[in-house]
């Protein structure tokens, strides 16, 4: 059940003033402090767990599961929908703030702090498989939102930002993620090229080895031809793929020549709790969507149409306004305090953190979804990205079997 969207006007009050009208008083962020829920969440679950340290109360180490799958929905549901974009006048004022890079940035110190104390946790502390179970999602969660951090960081052409984003990839491994996204996703998202874009009746347990892997291929592919442009190898130095590893090695080897070996099994389950977490948001963010392709073989521009959106504000808030993904994708170094909302954009039902559990499930993802897959498409099948072993039951399911015309979903 979802609250009633805050209304977008036609002119809302902070809107660029009509011709002849009366100059507006200068428009401010309302959310410019609630920004901070973003870089708050791992200072939450470090401070829980410190709870645990001093308490040994189980509880305390389940704080990052809590957030994700019950308050931050719940908060969704309460507060609702925002549809109101910042004006045009006000948006290059508002990417020159210095104060949302710092917001960001702040993320990744306390990601790793919470990850390092996680470890001599999990590794000299923890006596319970429930604690263990905590501890492992709790900063899994809190790492696979920094592969979030990292994606706002990435697509920026600062230095430090860009390092920055591999840093933030570290405690999850996964740092070809800084390839792949910004040169093979953005340029064949919503096509059966894509192995991070979603296909309708792909249920999310067969998408993630196929993104995982794929990911991974596109990704060493990509970095071999800009090398081998350049004349250098694969193996070189300057491979941003091998620079993102190695910060994963020095990590993960540092905490391990700590702690012990005991370390390991830690760091990887959290690791891979983590980036599955970006991959079930994957998973939402262009499911069953296709960009046409004319009679050259050549995919058309990507649009608002091919990306699913949601103005949930709180989810909005912790994700820097991931949710907003069309105009990301037309614009990806638009910093996410200027990310606009677009009426032609598909929406999702709720909130990205409410659709985790759902995606989880197949049977209930498809019911939820595929039918606004559908009416998405004025129910014409051939314009979906269809999961091939697929095909024939959606075709049963959304063709009217007398005419084998498609059917619209109510």
């Amino acid at each position: 059940m979802n609250r009633p969207a805050i209304a977008a006007t036609a002119r809302p009050a902070h809107a660029d003033p009509a011709p002849g009208a009366a100059p507006p008083q200068p428009w401010a962020d309302p959310k410019r402090l609630l920004w901070l829920f973003g870089p708050a969440l791992p200072f939450i679950a470090l401070a829980s767990l410190v709870g645990y340290a001093l308490t040994g109360n189980v509880l305390f180490c389940w704080p990052g599961p809590l957030l994700m799958h019950v308050i931050i929905p719940l908060a969704d549901w309460l507060v609702g929908e925002d549809r109101s974009n910042p004006p045009e006048s006000a948006v290059p004022a508002l990417e020159a703030d210095r104060y949302y890079r710092v917001i960001v940035a702040l993320y990744v110190p306390a990601q790793f702090a919470l990850t390092i104390f996680g470890a001599w946790l999990a590794a000299t502390q923890v006596e319970s498989i429930w604690a263990l179970a905590g501890l492992v999602l709790t900063v899994g969660a809190i790492n696979g939102v920094a592969i979030n951090t990292s994606h706002e960081l990435g697509h920026k052409h600062n230095a430090w930002e860009r390092w920055l984003a591999k840093l933030a990839l570290a405690p999850t491994f996964y740092g070809h993620f800084f390839v792949e996204h910004n040169r093979g996703h953005h340029k064949n998202v919503a096509t059966p090229e894509d192995p991070a874009s979603s296909r309708m009746g792909e249920s999310f347990w067969r998408f993630l080895p196929r993104t995982v892997i794929g990911s991974l291929r596109s990704a060493w592919r990509i970095e071999g031809e800009r090398l081998g442009r350049r004349g250098k190898g694969v193996w070189s130095l300057d491979n941003d793929n091998l620079q993102a590893w190695a910060m994963s090695l020095v990590l993960f080897g540092a905490l391990v020549a700590w702690l012990g070996w005991a370390a390991l099994p830690f760091l990887l389950l959290q690791a891979v709790y983590g980036f599955s977490l970006l991959e079930v948001v994957n998973y939402l963010e262009h499911y069953g969507l296709k960009r046409a392709a004319g009679p050259d073989g050549r995919y058309e521009r990507c649009q608002p149409r091919h990306s699913w959106n949601s103005n949930h504000v709180v989810t909005n808030l912790f994700l820097y306004q991931l949710q907003r993904h069309s105009d990301h994708h037309a614009h990806p170094t638009r910093r996410y305090q200027a990310l606009r909302h677009f009426d032609e954009g598909p929406q999702l039902p709720s909130g990205y953190a409410s659709l985790l559990m759902v995606a989880y499930v197949p049977p209930l993802w498809f019911r939820l979804m595929d039918k606004r897959v559908m009416a998405h498409y004025g129910g014409d099948l051939s314009k979906v990205n269809v999961y091939e072993p697929a095909r024939a039951r959606l075709q049963a399911r959304w063709s009217t079997p007398a005419a084998g015309r498609p059917r619209v979903p109510a």
